[in-house]
């Protein structure tokens, strides 16, 4: 039995399914404005390219901007991207053929809200924020969370210069402090939402923890493999009905602990779901 067929396989015999996601996923999906210079990002992105020379919005955001009115014309040109630009390639619907109807949950560290357009936002745990959100930098005294798309409404249209003016950086409406992105960092909001994102993980593991759960991850690299990775590899040692299934062209790995009940596939993740789709696709027509 090839790969494949092993992965179509193991997605119909699960009771329950647990996806996992990282930046991979994003890449396969024809978004790679991220980490690099690519028609995408310069498409957007010239301006800032071409005088700071990063690639990629993630290495923007370690930049030092020579103000800080041209930091957040950027961060808003950027939110603009993030929100807005649909998936390239058609992987998340590849991945809704492969789900099927399986009871399952989405956890990932992407902020880039995409599972949300695909799946109920019930179903999917943001567990290092969103893009969604801004927040107050002092949180001590401001816990609220603030609509990015309408902060980009409202400001975008008023960057002159690839500037936006001092007066109208966004600050807290609380104890004017300003805004930063709801995501994971030193000061990052671990309020009301951060614990919701959690609890839903964790009610759909309470709620299966019994039945056969298959772990499917895709796209975690070694960034941050504590968040999805390593709890995936600890769940399915210890439930013994389990299965692991890694789709990841760079990082297919799995621990040597459950290497009898894993499954590692080193390939392209969106050539992976294309394929796996389009059997499904053909054995519904037979």
């Amino acid at each position: 039995m090839n790969k494949i067929d092993e992965l179509i396989k193991h997605v119909k015999e699960a009771d329950a399914i647990i996806v996992g996601a990282g930046s991979g996923m994003s890449n396969a999906a024809g978004m790679d404005f991220w980490y690099s210079a690519s028609p995408l990002f310069m498409k957007h992105m010239k301006y800032f390219y071409d005088k700071y020379h990063f690639e990629g919005i993630f290495n923007g955001f370690y930049t030092r901007f020579d103000s800080k009115e041209e930091h957040w014309a950027f961060m808003l040109e950027s939110l603009k991207m993030i929100l807005n630009i649909p998936p390239q390639k058609p992987t998340y619907e590849h991945l809704k053929k492969l789900i099927g109807n399986k009871p399952v949950h989405f956890v990932t560290t992407n902020q880039d809200t995409l599972f949300k357009k695909f799946f109920p936002s019930d179903q999917v745990s943001e567990i290092q924020g969103s893009w969604d959100y801004y927040q107050a930098s002092n949180t001590s005294t401001d816990q609220k969370l603030y609509s990015t798309k309408k902060m980009v409404a409202k400001l975008l249209p008023k960057v002159k210069d690839h500037c936006l003016p001092t007066e109208l950086i966004p600050k807290s409406d609380i104890n004017g402090s300003e805004l930063i992105l709801g995501a994971r960092g030193p000061q990052f909001l671990e309020g009301k939402r951060y614990f919701e994102e959690h609890q839903k993980w964790n009610k759909f593991m309470a709620d299966h923890c019994s039945e056969k759960i298959l772990f499917l991850e895709m796209g975690v690299g070694r960034m941050t493999p504590m968040f999805i990775q390593e709890p995936f590899w600890k769940m399915t040692q210890y439930l013994k009905n389990s299965f692991y299934i890694n789709i990841n062209p760079k990082d297919a790995m799995t621990n040597p602990m459950i290497h009898d009940r894993s499954l590692l596939i080193g390939d392209d993740i969106n050539e992976v779901l294309k394929e796996v789709s389009a059997k499904i696709k053909e054995k519904d027509n037979d």
